[in-house]
């Protein structure tokens, strides 16, 4: 068994040379000390940003879903209703409740009658319902 060399030389034992000037490191007793980063208090403070950043996006993807859920919404309302004439892109109509629960699409506005208004829409240039507000 081969002696060990002093830990103050640098020995590659793979190819038994002497290596210390290719280390990217200082090698010798008076180098300066390596002192490894103090990373953690920046990786707190990135981490912080990052869950902010991406609770702030899912709010935001949220907020879009739940607007898209409720245009679904009141499009199926207004698809499933009953009413006879064929609506034109861009014109106001209005939706109805009937006592039994039926719904149906009116070109009369909720001023002019008194049945149960569910709400005034109109029909944008890619068919797609637009509640009125």
């Amino acid at each position: 068994m081969k002696a060990k060399k002093p830990d103050n030389v640098v020995f590659n034992t793979e190819n038994q040379t002497y290596d210390a000037a290719l280390k990217p490191y200082a090698t010798n007793v008076g180098a300066p000390v390596i002192t490894p980063n103090d990373t953690v208090a920046w990786k707190n403070k990135s981490i912080h940003k990052v869950n902010q950043k991406m609770k702030t996006r899912y709010l935001e993807i949220k907020e879009e879903y739940d607007k898209m859920m409720k245009e679904y919404e009141y499009n199926h309302l207004i698809f499933t209703a009953k009413f006879n004439f064929e609506p034109i892109v861009g014109e106001a109509y209005h939706l109805y409740e009937r006592d039994n629960g039926d719904t149906f699409l009116s070109m009369i506005a909720p001023n002019q009658c008194s049945f149960s208004s569910l709400g005034s829409f109109y029909l944008s240039a890619d068919l797609v319902w637009q509640k009125k507000e």
